[in-house]
């Protein structure tokens, strides 16, 4: 795979050293220094917190490297939620903030998330700048040295400035509520525990012991099944799960049972219906979102305005462009007002907060809607497939066929995902049986000719 490939909309990201070199994050972090001095006029500040993989260590002090070697001063803020470097950037005074992660996955992957001075993702022609310069050979001769070096500051208190922040936004009282929080190992691991017993509650941490492998690992929103045997035992309200950058929120109720994204935002946009709190009525979600969440809110008053294409980014948009205030998608992202990432410990705060005034167990608030069967294949794709996927005449047919055939009564969805080199089917409709041949011929066909063989599913 060309190293050109590792950047994507939603920053830099592949198989750590082998697809993302530390010599390519080096550059990276020179790239953007000389392209924000060169704007500025000025010393930038740059930010860089990372999560807790193997890799991460050594991609922040490469990064660190290349952001002083052309002039610009790096902050670091060691292991923090991608959602602390976002708050962080805008309220250090930062002119950029790299979060150095690859979200839910497993610890072989990893990547760069770009923020701007405002906490937002960086976008367009800065980040195409920075992917040109990052591979140009004349990057390097642009760097001038002698006292045009930056500095290396470490920002002991980041980690309790983003807790505070988080603090003083919520208005929960979890006092006599018994949580179990998943950490993934990721993160999210310290920062959760001061959060979580701010707001009062009495939590247990699971899966809060990083050793630089174990991030997502059976654990956290990839896998819920250790939340929901700790819930059982410890006679929880609720279980919370986080993913390895903290930006996912997934839940279990008292009984164990999993709570999607779907659901978490469907409780959020009916309590804010309800308390005059939801912007014209509306919330954003992703086109991964449930049928049943469509037909749930139509039915509740609650206006539903679809993203334009998979992924966080384009949910963040819509809010923008329309002025809203909450928005989610299936796997667990969630917005809220004009905040520019998602917060998976925010989230949880939320629900909390609603379980709490409601008077109900966690199992009967999030009775809503019984949602439309789903299943989702993941396929692998082979290098020389990605992003190209789409251009082969037989899995295109294939997939055309099924949609036909769902039409009215269900749908597939196909995407490639934006952090690792995977390609995700995900198939859901009335009839069960029916979804699942067709999400099963989708998979077969997208394994011979663009996978390597193997397939995860996941119901």
């Amino acid at each position: 795979m060309s190293t050109k490939k590792a950047f994507t909309p939603d920053g830099v990201s592949g198989r750590a050293i082998t697809e993302i070199s530390c010599e390519m994050i080096l550059r990276a972090g020179r790239a953007l220094a000389l392209i924000l001095s060169n704007r500025l006029a000025r010393k930038p500040k740059i930010l860089i917190g990372r999560d807790t993989r193997i890799s991460s260590d050594i991609f922040c002090a490469a990064f660190s490297a290349g952001c002083c070697s052309a002039g610009a001063d790096a902050h670091i803020l060691g292991v923090l939620p991608t959602a602390g470097v976002s708050e962080l950037t805008k309220r250090y005074g930062a002119d950029a903030g790299v979060m150095i992660t690859a979200a839910h996955n497993s610890f072989e992957f990893n990547g760069i998330v770009f923020f701007g001075p405002d906490g937002g993702e960086l976008r367009g022609e800065i980040l195409s700048e920075v992917e040109r310069l990052t591979f140009s050979d004349k990057a390097e001769t642009l760097c001038s040295g002698g006292d045009n070096i930056g500095t290396i500051t470490h920002e002991k208190n980041a980690e309790w400035d983003y807790v505070r922040g988080l603090l003083k936004e919520t208005e929960a009282d979890l006092a006599r509520m018994r949580v179990v929080i998943d950490c993934a190992n990721g993160a999210a691991y310290t920062a959760a525990e001061k959060f979580f017993r701010g707001i009062g509650a009495g939590i247990t941490l699971i899966n809060n012991a990083p050793d630089g492998k174990n991030i997502n690992l059976s654990c956290g929103t990839t896998d819920l099944s250790s939340l929901s045997k700790a819930v059982i035992e410890n006679r929880a309200h609720a279980g919370v799960a986080l993913d390895g950058d903290g930006g996912r929120c997934l839940m279990v109720d008292e009984k164990g049972n999993p709570i999607s994204g779907d659901i978490i935002t469907a409780i959020l946009a009916d309590y804010m219906k309800r308390e005059q709190k939801l912007a014209a009525n509306t919330c954003v979600v992703s086109q991964t979102v449930n049928l049943g969440f469509f037909r749930w809110a139509k039915e509740n008053g609650i206006v539903v305005s679809q993203a334009p294409e998979v992924g966080l980014r384009y949910i963040i948009e819509r809010m923008e462009t329309g002025d809203y205030n909450l928005g989610g998608s299936a796997s667990g992202h969630t917005v809220f007002g004009k905040k520019k990432t998602a917060d998976g410990m925010l989230t949880a705060a939320r629900i909390l907060e609603v379980l709490s005034k409601s008077k109900k167990r966690m199992s009967e608030l999030s009775a809503l809607y019984e949602p439309y069967p789903r299943f989702t294949l993941n396929i692998p794709l082979r290098p020389e497939y990605r992003t190209r996927w789409q251009d082969v005449p037989a899995l295109k047919e294939m997939i055309s066929y099924c949609q036909q055939k769902l039409e009215g009564d269900g749908r597939v969805l196909v995407r490639e995902s934006s952090t690792s080199p995977i390609l995700r089917i995900i198939a859901e409709g009335r009839d069960k049986e029916l979804v699942w041949q067709y999400a099963q011929a989708i998979a077969k066909t997208a394994a011979d000719y663009v996978g390597t063989g193997e397939t995860d599913e996941n119901g």
